[in-house]
């Protein structure tokens, strides 16, 4: 069995169960933050549970369709990301699982969701300008746009691309959907009473979001974690420390922050990947 084979099954079959603890830990965080115990750090392994032993009511029988390929399309992204292919695809490839998102919350033909719906759609016209941004950071360095061989790199790109690493991180709390990004929905009930673009899902379709999302967050952190490991024997601790303290900083801004306006988030994320992304390819380039 190939090393790329087994970090697939690993993320398929592992993942979710990483996902979940990452998620767990994320609440007891936030709860000691906030002045409170918080839940147990399996809670969010009890609430997938039981939401699979719930039933599933939908408004229009195909929304469940969608939410069905939203999950299957997250996983085949963060399979393509973790076997090394190629980090264009893996960006399409994640797009295409938010649009079946924005797609199943159409569907239910709610306000509250197609309001969460519109919402997303913004976020990711805010956001994959930056994401296309970092892979082309990548290609421009590595010369590939390939995840085994921009992670064989001589050094850290971070040194090359600090600003693609600021920017990335940047959107990054959207794709995490936190404060103050969290425009279509929000893991924590700190927001709004009415759940955004999740609002008419229910029982196992919403079980099928929250695994969803666990996979997503997981790869998501490999993005940063490319930035910090390179060909060096042990660098991958380096790409996991920066990982976990990426992760915490997004706690801290997600309990330290209020939700601005679709408007602010959408015109600095474009700022941002102008001011930084642009920026530290046009060096790239001059310092050809």
């Amino acid at each position: 069995m190939t090393g790329s084979t087994l970090s697939v099954l690993l993320y398929i079959f592992v993942g979710p169960i990483v996902g979940g603890l990452i998620s767990g830990l994320d609440r007891k965080i936030t709860a000691r933050m906030q002045g409170r115990y918080g839940p147990p750090l399996l809670q969010p392994f009890y609430d997938v549970f039981k939401l699979l032993s719930k039933e599933s009511i939908a408004v229009n029988g195909i929304q469940n369709f969608f939410i069905f390929c939203f999950l299957i399309f997250v996983v085949f992204t963060g399979s393509l990301f973790f076997m090394g292919g190629d980090i264009l695809l893996v960006i399409f490839a994640l797009t295409l699982a938010s649009i079946f998102m924005v797609l199943g919350a159409y569907c239910a033909n709610s306000p509250y969701s197609s309001i969460g719906a519109m919402r997303e759609l913004l976020q990711m016209m805010a956001y994959e300008p930056m994401v296309l941004l970092t892979a082309i950071g990548f290609y421009v360095v590595t010369k590939s746009f390939n995840i085994t061989e921009i992670m064989g790199f001589n050094v850290p790109l971070v040194l090359y691309l600090p600003g693609i690493f600021l920017g990335f991180a940047y959107i990054l709390t959207m794709k995490l959907r936190k404060s103050p990004f969290d425009l279509s929905m929000s893991h924590h009930a700190h927001q709004e009473v009415v759940k955004g673009i999740t609002t008419e899902f229910s029982g196992s379709t919403l079980a099928m979001i929250e695994i969803a999302h666990w996979y997503e967050n997981l790869f998501l952190m490999g993005f940063i974690f490319l930035f910090f490991v390179w060909k060096m024997p042990g660098s991958w601790l380096v790409g996991l420390g920066a990982c976990i303290i990426m992760y915490f900083i997004e706690i801290v801004l997600d309990n330290a922050s209020a939700r601005v306006k679709w408007q602010l988030a959408f015109s600095s994320a474009w700022i941002v990947a102008a001011a930084l992304g642009f920026t530290n390819l046009l060096i790239l380039f001059l310092m050809k």
